[in-house]
């Protein structure tokens, strides 16, 4: 066995262990596809990560490193909370990016940008592989699977930028936070769910919607705070002038987390996705 650094990052955590932790293996270029995944198993977080270096084709387009992404029962193509986690654990390692402003990023659905100019570390959401309606037989299966009235989902559509996510806009954040899924019923959706707070109690939360996802096929029944997720529902809601360019969703509530995800709208467009990213553990990891 070989001993590699590790850490275990805290993301969308704006309080002591309130967020979504991401297991990190720094310099994992050595590890086969099967170790990668055994070890994802042993830790049982929602995602480990393995930083490597970029290929070829990806430094060439300025990539600065490359990330591996695994669930207790696969590997993604892209996952948020895991960037900004494995980001912050790279850069706190040492790495020194081409940029001053961003790190990029080279992971399966191609080159995604950190910044790290303005406060927290925040990702460019990247776009969507699959948007519009559901069919209604997925969208029956999804309400059926949270338990909700149909006249409490006020919409649906693929928001997938890598995880495949189905995501319902609900009535309000009482709903969204209601919910007591049937697991069994979901099967391998990946569902996530937003609901707006009402006016009253957006000031005292810190946050304007209540957001939760559920992923049962990859081993994760439900994912504390989910940073893929909040990309591809501010791509689809804001578009639509649903939400504001920019906001705050909270996750997390229902397993005893508290989640924050700051959406912002740049000026040219670009949204991004940012949250606090904390070291709770560092060492090795023998594998």
């Amino acid at each position: 066995m070989t001993r590699y650094s590790f850490r275990q990052v805290d993301v969308f955590a704006p309080g002591p262990l309130t967020g979504n932790p991401v297991a990190v293996v720094h310099d994992a270029d050595a590890l086969d596809d099967d170790r990668m995944a055994a070890f994802a198993r042993w830790t049982n977080l929602s995602e480990t990560t393995f930083l490597l270096a970029p290929t070829a084709e990806g430094r060439a387009a300025g990539a600065d490193y490359r990330l591996r992404i695994f669930t207790p029962g696969g590997e993604l193509p892209f996952a948020g909370h895991p960037t900004l986690g494995s980001a912050h654990a790279w850069l706190e390692a040492g790495g020194e990016p081409a940029r001053d402003d961003v790190v990029v990023q080279e992971c399966g659905v191609g080159l995604v940008e950190v910044r790290r100019d303005a406060g927290p570390l925040a990702f460019a959401a990247p776009p969507l592989l699959r948007s519009g309606d559901v069919a209604p037989d997925v969208r029956e299966q999804a309400t059926a699977a949270l338990g909700v009235a149909a006249e409490q989902v006020l919409d649906a559509a693929w928001v997938d930028n890598g995880p495949g996510w189905v995501g319902l806009r609900l009535d309000s954040a009482a709903t969204v936070l209601a919910i007591r899924p049937d697991l069994a019923v979901m099967g391998d959706l990946k569902v996530g769910v937003v609901g707006p707070h009402a006016d009253a109690d957006r000031e005292a939360l810190g946050a304007d919607v209540e957001v939760r996802a559920f992923v049962p096929g990859l081993g994760v029944p439900e994912d504390p705070v989910t940073g893929s997720l909040n990309a591809g529902l501010a791509l689809w809601l804001t578009a639509g002038g649903v939400l504001p360019a920019s906001y705050v969703a909270r996750q997390g509530t229902a397993v005893g987390r508290d989640g924050r995800v700051t959406v912002t709208t740049a000026d040219d467009g670009r949204i991004w996705v940012g949250g606090v990213t904390t070291t709770v553990l560092a060492g090795d990891a023998a594998l």
